[in-house]
């Protein structure tokens, strides 16, 4: 990776992904570890999507083979069985990249359960006992769990449990705040996303200043800092790095490999965009976090509840595709 300075008028000039990092601390989105050390992140976030797409890498085949050839003996069949495979590769994998940074790693419980409390309260245990038997601190582990109602109500459960959550899926203030009530650790606001959406609805161009997912993180910090709230703030899903950019002072901004080094080599200067200073200042009106409110103010909103259903679907699909997988191979062992 190229991180060299270059000099403006003899002064060293910083690559925006250093300038960055002295405002925000900086995730890697992606199940890649060489790009994890490449760019050396804080943290690193995943998701079925990108956890199949590492599968399929050759050199990554040996992890899911081990966890294959682990379970070779175990009496277990059916959705019972590709339910463990998958516990069990979703924790692989984020045993490797809790070797590559010195944060936390994100995990992700599976999105067909994200109607469903209990159920996801009860993945959520069978994940951390497998990080726990590794031996790996509950502090280093988010559980990442989408921003449905029942998903919220989940993550409540947990972290009266000392188990921490990262709420996705979240594309709305209603959804952020109601986390916040929960008592959740971090959000992932999708910027990208949204952005997609007003795109497509409106058929008009937007810049990092106009952008409709940047706005949203940003009065999702400025109610945060407002009223006190420790929930972090993960932005996500980012298409260009003009959006990463409009961003900095967020607490945190998880970022794909292909803007990581678009930042890491791009010039300029980065200021910071969000302080709590300024939004201590603002006069920003409280939102309802009841369950009947939420439900209301999320189907009011229809970008909100497009995507959230549609990445609902999208993970679905790709927990199967990547379920499926496991036990062809578990068949082939």
């Amino acid at each position: 990776m190229n991180m060299a300075c270059t000099m403006i008028g003899g002064v060293p000039m910083k690559a925006l992904l250093d300038q960055l990092k002295q405002y925000t601390t900086v995730v890697a989105d992606t199940g890649d570890f060489r790009q994890m050390e490449e760019y050396a992140p804080q943290d690193a976030t995943t998701n079925p999507s990108l956890i199949l797409s590492a599968a399929k890498v050759p050199e990554y085949r040996p992890i899911l083979e081990k966890v294959v050839l682990d379970m070779k003996d175990v009496p277990l069949s059916g959705s019972i069985l590709a339910g463990e495979l998958m516990n069990r590769v979703i924790v692989a994998f984020g045993l490797e990249i809790l070797k590559r940074v010195p944060g936390r790693v994100s995990s992700e419980v599976d999105a067909r359960l994200s109607f469903d409390t209990q159920a996801t309260i009860g993945k959520a245990h069978e994940i951390i006992h497998l990080y726990e038997q590794a031996g790996v601190e509950r502090e280093r582990v988010l559980i990442k769990i989408a921003s449905t109602w029942e998903g919220i109500c989940a993550a409540r459960e947990l972290e009266k449990e000392g188990i921490h959550c990262n709420l996705t899926l979240l594309f709305s203030l209603v959804q952020a705040v109601a986390c916040a009530e929960a008592g959740v650790r971090l959000i992932s606001p999708f910027v990208g996303r949204i952005l997609d959406w007003y795109s497509k609805n409106t058929g008009e161009s937007y810049t990092s200043e106009t952008d409709p997912g940047v706005l949203s993180v940003r009065s999702i910090y400025h109610y945060y800092k407002k009223y006190g709230y420790p929930v972090q703030i993960m932005g996500a899903s980012f298409r260009n790095t003009g959006e990463i950019l409009a961003l900095a002072g967020c607490d945190l901004l998880t970022i794909s490999p292909v803007l990581l080094g678009e930042l890491s080599t791009g010039q300029g200067t980065v200021n910071c965009e969000l302080t709590p200073t300024v939004s201590a200042t603002m006069d920003i009106p409280r939102v309802p976090s009841d369950e009947k409110s939420f439900r209301f103010l999320m189907n009011e909103d229809a970008m909100a509840t497009e995507k959230t259903a549609e990445g609902i679907r999208r993970f679905s699909a790709d927990i199967r595709r990547l379920e499926d997988m496991l036990l062809e191979m578990h068949a082939e062992a």
